[in-house]
């Protein structure tokens, strides 16, 4: 786990200030170690002051900083006349090397979309030869990579406010699933695997819920397969009591955290779903003045801002800051849920006015936009503690299948308060308890009480909650919280 960057002077003048300045404003992704590498050279310091005497006289470069937490002890490689760097996590069994993997897998620059081909795993990654680069993502985009370009520079980066510390303030995020060739022509992007929109679908309801239960267990269980203890971020509702449940029953205990305002009645329900699971929970219990305390350095992290992300993305902020005071390394959690089954409430309105066929649609292309509105924000939140955030919903396989099953299946009728429906028959089939299983959503901002906060400190102000978060967030997009 880490950050990664990588430019190219399109006017072929040195990018060693460039990489430098945006592993400086990535610090907080990993202060373990940082490297820079062009095509011939490969430079390793453990701390940032050393990076910065570095001399590589390069056009193109790669760079990276590094958190212990990660399998790597290097996340670089320099061989055979390219150099490669590696943000992420790849799935293998016990006993395999991930860096090994990457080896037998990118034996020439030419291999690199093999990485995104045929890897199983989370990541994003840049690869040189000297001329050009190389840039990837996996299918889902669970981790964050961004790019952007002018007329001297074109760059990548694990966050946008790298790109923004040297000028580049148009930034878009990187498509998943894709490989880019960066050089001094900018960008050009090649699709490799990504979800296609399915043309036959599941009806079954039994067959479906088996299948489903194995794809997700198998998503869990390789989630776990290098940790022996694991956070899951808590709510006692349907999607996290699954990821719960079903790492006590791949053989990893997990801790589940709640993190909320005083006095949320949701929390009692957490805690009698955790009781029920039988399974230890952890509370963090902040107040209302805590969240104007928190609230600018979570829009630095999110890069957002949007109000409803900032409400979600504080609660997240304190689960993952829990986690790292317990010593958690890992933090599982529901994401990606709502999108593949159904969730949210606004479907019944897709359902009643325009049909299935169209809920279908709007189901898909939620799935395939999830890395935008969800998995980033969550991503970055829980880097800035040190935790590796996995998500046992956003795996590829399981994506893949779920967007196969019929919308009838997952969401019966307009008038279905539920909803997730096929889910909520595969956690009972799984063992989960009823009344979990069949608990009504409630959305995290409001469950944990942030939302009501948030609109209360906006008319403090006098302004709109919308208005509020982006006076906030102008005054520190690019400010360093480190």
């Amino acid at each position: 786990m880490g950050a990664i960057v990588a430019a190219v002077n399109k006017k072929g003048r040195n990018v060693d200030e460039i990489i430098v300045a945006m592993l400086k404003e990535l610090q907080h992704r990993g202060k373990s170690a940082h490297g820079i590498v062009s095509s011939t050279q490969l430079f390793c310091t453990e701390t940032f002051k050393e990076l910065e005497n570095i001399t590589l006289d390069a056009p193109v470069a790669i760079g990276y900083n590094l958190s212990r937490t990660s399998q790597y002890c290097k996340q670089s490689i320099l061989a055979n006349g390219f150099a490669f760097a590696f943000d992420g996590k790849i799935y293998i069994s016990h006993g395999a090397s991930e860096l090994q993997t990457i080896k037998e897998t990118l034996r020439k620059p030419e291999d690199a979309q093999k990485l995104i081909q045929e890897l199983d795993g989370d990541f994003a990654f840049a690869l040189t030869n000297g001329e050009r680069i190389m840039a990837g993502r996996s299918a889902l985009g669970v981790y964050p990579l961004y790019y952007g370009e002018n007329t001297q520079i074109a760059a990548i980066a694990s966050e946008q406010k790298a790109l923004w510390r040297i000028g580049l303030k148009d930034t878009m995020s990187f498509p998943p699933g894709n490989m880019a060739i960066v050089s001094h022509q900018g960008f050009h992007f090649h699709e490799i695997k990504t979800l296609n929109f399915p043309k036959t679908r599941e009806t079954q309801m039994g067959s479906v819920v088996k299948n489903l239960s194995k794809f997700l267990v198998e998503s869990i269980e390789k989630r776990l397969l290098d940790v022996k203890e694991a956070a899951v971020a808590f709510s006692g509702g349907l999607d996290s009591s699954l990821v719960a449940f079903l790492t006590k029953k791949c053989g990893t205990e997990p801790t589940l955290i709640w993190a909320g305002l005083k006095n949320c009645k949701e929390l009692e329900h957490a805690k009698k779903a955790a009781e029920a699971l039988n399974l230890p929970l952890e509370t963090y219990i902040r107040r209302e003045e805590d969240i104007k305390e928190v609230l600018p350095k979570v829009l630095w992290l999110i890069e957002d801002s949007d109000p409803v992300k900032a409400s979600i993305a504080i609660p997240f902020y304190w689960t993952a800051e829990k986690a790292s005071a317990l010593g958690l390394k890992v933090l599982l959690a529901g994401q990606g849920s709502d999108e593949l089954f159904g969730g949210y409430k606004r479907y019944l309105d897709t359902y009643s006015s325009q049909g299935l066929k169209e809920l279908e649609i709007e189901l898909f292309n939620d799935v395939v936009k999830a890395y935008k509105l969800n998995y980033e924000r969550d991503s970055k939140t829980c880097s800035f503690h040190g935790v590796e955030l996995r998500l046992p919903f956003a795996d590829y396989k399981l994506s893949k299948y779920a967007v196969s099953i019929a919308a009838g299946l997952k969401v019966k009728s307009a008038q279905d308060s539920l909803r997730k429906q096929v889910l909520r028959e595969t956690a009972k089939n799984l063992g989960l308890p009823k009344f979990i299983a069949e608990r009504p959503k409630k959305a995290i901002q409001y469950a944990t009480g942030v939302n009501k906060a948030l609109k209360k400190l906006a008319r403090m102000e006098g302004l709109s909650i919308k208005d509020y978060v982006e006076k906030l967030f102008k005054q520190v997009c690019v400010k360093p919280y480190a």
